[in-house]
């Protein structure tokens, strides 16, 4: 089933409350597919959980994938082939590449992730928000 990978500028989105944002995890939800973030992403968008309610309340529906030794080398390696810098990007390239059903990646750096997924030498649908 192809999963809805989110980057930091689609957790923004929800936190927000940015409604078109929230109609796609909600379609998500009602087709049953995973919805990922890797935990690197939330690092970057996550700064006051008392103030972030929204963000809170959509990261209770979404898998969190963690950023290990072996990712977090991944993730360098394929800056370093896409001469990017952004590793955080990377990571959420990493995640939806995993995914062997395919995966839409909801994100505010279109120019990034496609440079990312040319080097990986994979696709992804992409969804800008």
């Amino acid at each position: 089933m192809r999963s809805l990978v989110l980057d930091a500028g689609a957790l923004i989105s929800l936190d927000r409350n940015d409604r078109t944002m929230w109609s796609l995890l909600r379609v998500a939800a009602d087709e049953a597919r995973p919805v990922l973030v890797p935990t690197a992403v939330i690092a970057q968008a996550w700064r006051d959980g008392t103030r972030q309610v929204p963000l809170s309340r959509a990261l209770a529906h979404c898998e969190e994938v963690p950023l290990d030794g072996f990712a977090a080398r991944a993730a360098g390696l394929l800056c370093a082939a896409s001469k990017t810098s952004d590793v955080i990007d990377a990571t959420v390239v990493l995640v939806a590449a995993g995914n062997t059903d395919g995966s839409t990646i909801a994100t505010s750096d279109r120019r990034d992730i496609e440079r990312l997924l040319a080097a990986l030498g994979t696709s992804a649908a992409i969804i800008e928000v």
